[in-house]
């Protein structure tokens, strides 16, 4: 359990990092001011939008009041838990200390809670990366299996070949490329679309439920990381194949099958679990241009919209929230190790 808690101390700490990052990162770019009016703002109004977002204090001052807002533990006003609309458990009289949801600030453009439209949004993203690190755990680990057990075969040479040109093509070239050909060439036979969300909305049937629209994206999203996987398992299971206790389980009278999925491939996951948690993290927070390509209406699509119109509140909540995201894929991933491989202990 140390070990836990010293990962989540330093996941905290990248965490930190980020908040700074972001905040000075962006909060340099444009008069926020100007961008929540325009240019048509005469300059009382400007003036009122800098004392709200605290523009008229230096940067450090500006830093904490930011730091305040995106932290679960906060000190706020009665006025500013109104305004807000902070949503936690607070004590005290005026300030209140409590412990509260993050508040990431207000979108320039829609003037709505950037935490809105990220939850929102979240969803459709983890239903994207889920379906696309099923493709490439199921895919990627027989793949690996066979190329092992068929090693010096064209089917180890066509796994190798396929994860090679798999890791070597970048995601959002695949994406245009399977979008033009099995959503527009062969649409008639696929019943696929170029662009769509998990959710779309008709004028007369109301809002439903697409499931066929996650196929492109997902396939497009899961093809790096399925060559990755294929290659850690071809590579984990020929070493664990010419281990003494595979010999053993062969001299016990079990057959093949049961000696590679039942000693060798329990042995070799390792490097895989490794793999897939981080590329599951990696998915959520590299789905932007592919939600983007297939319209896929995501945090990487909202952020993508975002940087278009200079909407520096919500991708700064999106990287936060795309970071937390990531620390605690993390974390759960050196507890599956514990499960799979009983030999990992914490200490």
């Amino acid at each position: 359990m140390q070990l836990l808690f010293r990962k989540l101390f330093y996941g905290l700490l990248v965490l930190a990092g980020v908040v700074m990052l972001v905040f000075f990162l962006f909060q340099g770019f444009g008069d926020p001011a100007r961008l929540v009016l325009g240019q048509t703002g005469d300059s009382a109004t400007i003036r009122n939008i800098r004392n709200e977002l605290a523009l008229d204090q230096p940067r450090w001052k500006q830093f904490v009041f930011y730091l305040n807002d995106v932290s679960p533990v906060g000190i706020h006003s009665a006025e500013d838990i109104k305004s807000k609309q902070l949503k936690g458990i607070f004590i005290g009289t005026n300030p209140q200390v409590g412990v509260k949801i993050p508040y990431l600030r207000r979108s320039y453009q829609t003037k709505r809670n950037v935490s809105e439209m990220l939850w929102e949004a979240l969803p459709q993203t983890i239903v994207l990366a889920l379906v696309a690190m099923v493709i490439a755990t199921v895919l990627g680990i027989f793949l690996g299996i066979l190329a092992a057990v068929k090693q010096n075969t064209w089917w180890d040479g066509s796994a190798i070949f396929a994860s090679v040109l798999g890791i070597s093509v970048p995601s959002f070239f695949m994406g245009i490329v399977l979008a033009y050909i099995f959503g527009f060439v062969l649409s008639d036979y696929t019943g696929l679309q170029m662009t769509g969300s998990l959710f779309e909305v008709d004028p007369f049937k109301g809002t439903h439920l697409q499931l066929r629209n996650v196929i492109l994206p997902a396939i497009t999203l899961g093809i790096r990381p399925l060559a990755v996987i294929a290659q850690l398992t071809r590579s984990a299971m020929l070493d664990v194949l010419d281990q003494d206790f595979i010999r053993t389980a062969y001299a016990k009278g079990l057959n093949r099958r049961q000696v590679v999925f039942g000693h060798a491939l329990r042995n070799a996951l390792n490097p895989v679990i490794t793999a897939i948690t981080g590329w599951f993290a990696e998915l959520l927070a590299g789905a932007f241009f592919v939600e983007y390509i297939f319209g896929w209406n995501g945090i990487g699509k909202l952020t993508v919209d975002a940087l278009e119109k200079l909407d520096f509140p919500v991708v700064m909540g999106s990287v936060l929230m795309t970071a937390t995201c990531f620390i605690i894929v993390n974390l759960l991933a050196d507890l599956l190790y514990g499960i799979v491989d009983p030999r990992v202990k914490f200490r």
